[in-house]
């Protein structure tokens, strides 16, 4: 009887090694995606502009294509959580999301290229919830701020190297065309590591053993709660592609810049995912609270701003990214119980993808008419989210 408690600790850390290897097999999965849609999207909004799309249009594809593929989310994760085919579902998802990026190459149209890009987002979202889910078992043990930061943090070291990659491929003479079609590498190396990740770890659910009770009723108040804090973040958050259509526009930067302004955000990500992650598992869903007043004044800086301000920009812009992929989905897994984390996944991104898809629209037809008007909307819909963080902070961790 006096052995158990040695017998415990071995058990644990041989599920805590088990949990970081899947945490680092899914991020590996997840850089060499991001390297393939990432790098497509660092130029996706020059692309539609070359062939023709006005700002109006570029606004639209980006938000219909996030709504697309955020409500998609809602369907995928209930569909996960009733099946339990989290493996199949990702698989499927992953497929159809990074192979959609080299037929990019072939769009001669706008309306084309729109419609791939919307497909690509639909891929995406096939897959998250269940990859959320499984991530969220296996971040139990590690620490689910920290987990999760880790895995964004090498997610965007693809969001960084794909815009790079890009951008020398322009820079020795490329095209649009070329650059989406050498992406297709890493996105084969990423479907290989992802069923290598299948074949060795078929069941992530088992690295939760003390899982929460089984919860029978809906979804809690304080998520609603907090998906409307974080819906009103998503509705002031311009995508890139707009801000690319800003540089190109008003001559900021060239055209092989502007990918590696890309990068510097992704870069930001990344730092900024690892950091706050830890910082959340120490005090709390608090941290979000100072992301959205920091992130808040990416807009002025980007669409306001000269050549350095812009940059600066666009780095505080990839720190507010790196707090959404990474604190926003580990605070979903604190609040709901393992049996509904795909339901509670696909609802969550539903509602976010609602509100960025009516933001992206709205920015999108601002910036035609007034981008001043546009620096606005974007800061007071962010700001307007501290309120209903530091209410959610107060009924969910006070409270224990």
């Amino acid at each position: 009887m006096g052995r158990k408690p040695a017998v415990d600790e071995k058990s644990n850390f041989l599920s805590g090694r088990t949990a970081w290897r899947l945490v680092l097999l899914l991020g590996l999965v997840s850089l060499f995606a991001d390297m393939t849609y990432e790098g497509a999207r660092s130029i996706t909004g020059q692309y539609l502009a070359l062939l023709g799309a006005s700002a109006t249009v570029v606004g639209f594809v980006s938000g219909f294509g996030e709504l697309i593929g955020y409500g998609l989310r809602l369907v995928s994760g209930y569909f996960s959580d009733r099946t339990q085919k989290y493996w199949t579902i990702t698989f499927v998802g992953y497929t159809l999301n990074l192979f959609i990026v080299p037929l990019l190459a072939l769009a001669g149209r706008w309306e084309i290229a729109a419609i791939l890009i919307v497909g690509e987002r639909m891929g995406k979202a096939i897959r998250t919830p269940a990859r959320d889910a499984m991530l969220s078992h296996a971040t139990h043990s590690i620490g689910r701020g920290w987990g999760f930061g880790l895995h964004e943090a090498m997610d965007q070291i693809g969001a960084v190297t794909g815009p790079l990659i890009v951008a020398a491929i322009l820079y020795f003479k490329g095209d649009y065309r070329t650059s989406f079609s050498i992406l297709l590498i890493p996105a084969l190396l990423a479907l290989t590591i992802l069923l290598t990740a299948r074949l060795l770890y078929p069941r992530p659910r088992d690295l939760e053993v003390d899982n929460p009770k089984i919860q029978t009723k809906g979804l809690d108040q304080v998520f609603w709660l907090y998906l409307a804090a974080v819906g009103l973040v998503a509705a002031g958050y311009a995508d890139f592609p707009l801000i690319a259509y800003h540089f190109k526009k008003v001559s900021l930067a060239p055209d092989t810049l502007i990918p590696v302004l890309y990068s510097v955000a992704m870069g930001m990500d990344a730092l900024a995912a690892l950091f706050f992650g830890r910082l959340f598992d120490r005090i709390g869903i608090s941290v979000l609270i100072f992301v959205s007043i920091l992130s808040a004044f990416f807009a002025p800086l980007v669409f306001l701003g000269g050549k350095y301000l812009a940059i600066a920009g666009a780095a505080i812009w990839g720190v507010g990214v790196g707090a959404q992929e990474s604190i926003m989905r580990a605070v979903v897994a604190e609040m709901v119980p393992a049996d509904r984390r795909g339901t509670a996944y696909g609802v969550f991104n539903t509602g976010y993808g609602l509100l960025w898809f009516a933001g992206s629209a709205l920015m999108g037809f601002l910036y035609d008419v007034s981008v001043p008007s546009l620096v606005a909307f974007s800061m007071l819909a962010q700001l307007a989210s501290i309120p209903l963080f530091f209410m959610v902070y107060k009924r969910q961790y006070e409270i224990k």
